[in-house]
């Protein structure tokens, strides 16, 4: 007979093959452990086979359950992706982009009155965050992500290039605006570009500009935003990302008086679903950050561009 078991039981059975973990699977579907392991066994009983060996800290999945694995995957896979396919049929003006926290604060929020007045129908969220969102199970429309890639299965566009040069305020640079001076200020750090290979750091810029050392020491900071709030309010001079600092330098307030500037291949890149890119909303919003980023040229003019890597 032919006839499925519930799909509470189901779902927790393709949860815990998923994590091999009651305890992760019971998490994930909000329920406790007691009675993820009791829609499990009912599944099992109406099986008459066991699904899973119980360890005393683990489980393992019996031959009836790698086969029945696969299976449930996909089709609950495939239900998720049918839901999500109809709520945006249903709601074709929402639109859900995720972004690093600090291009959100200093690249995006800058722009979005532009974006909103330019497309009143669409309504925008933003998800700031490092973790990579899952496009399916986070209901993510757009992805702006750095780094390098490759992001098989989806739809990828280049964004744009960013580059790395010393920025400070105007009354900063009077004192340390030469390369005889910039070995005694304060310098900042950021870490969250330390997984970029080659790396980018001072240590590297003071090589490419022909100086000795970097000088030890200084303030870290786990995001590039605020290490160049640090710098806005004067507490040192940050090598600063072009797009986090682009408003800053045109207003004035930063400066970047030396010309060597590092750049890397890593780059900033817009993701989406394959086919997504051609809904309304998705689309808008592509081609308008797109043509936002063109304006990042400007910046570049008085630099020399060295690459990381040519740094020896």
């Amino acid at each position: 007979m032919d006839r499925l078991p519930p799909l509470t039981a189901l779902r927790a059975f393709e949860a815990a093959a998923r994590h091999m973990s009651f305890a992760k699977a019971a998490d994930e579907l909000s329920v406790t452990p007691a009675a993820l392991s009791f829609q499990i066994k009912s599944l099992e009983e109406t099986l008459g086979q066991p699904l899973f060996v119980r360890l005393n800290r683990a489980v393992e999945l019996t031959e009836a359950g790698r086969a029945l694995f696969p299976g449930t995957q996909n089709g609950f896979d495939a239900l998720r992706r049918a839901w999500r396919n109809v709520r945006q049929m249903g709601d074709a003006t929402r639109l859900t982009v995720t972004a690093g926290p600090s291009l959100t604060a200093k690249w995006l929020a800058p722009r979005l009155f532009a974006f909103a007045q330019a497309h009143p129908d669409v309504e925008l969220r933003f998800s700031a965050t490092l973790r990579i969102l899952d496009f399916e199970r986070d209901e993510i429309d757009v992805a702006l992500r750095y780094g390098y890639g490759p992001d098989p299965g989806l739809h990828y566009q280049p964004l744009m290039h960013d580059w790395f040069t010393p920025m400070m305020t105007p009354e900063m640079a009077a004192d340390y605006g030469s390369l005889e001076t910039v070995q005694n200020a304060v310098l900042l750090h950021e870490d969250d570009i330390s997984f970029l290979n080659p790396p980018i750091n001072w240590d590297v810029w003071f090589r490419a500009a022909g100086l000795g050392p970097a000088p030890r020491g200084g303030p870290r900071f786990n995001q590039s935003d605020h290490a160049i709030d640090a710098a806005l309010s004067g507490g040192g001079i940050v090598l600063g990302r072009s797009a986090f600092a682009a408003k800053a330098l045109r207003e004035g307030r930063l400066v970047s008086p030396f010309e060597v500037a590092l750049t890397t291949d890593a780059h900033f890149r817009l993701l989406c679903p394959i086919g997504a890119d051609q809904r309304p909303p998705v689309r808008a919003f592509l081609d308008w950050i797109m043509a936002e980023a063109a304006d990042l040229d400007d910046l570049r003019s008085g630099h020399r561009f060295v690459t990381a890597g040519e740094v020896a």
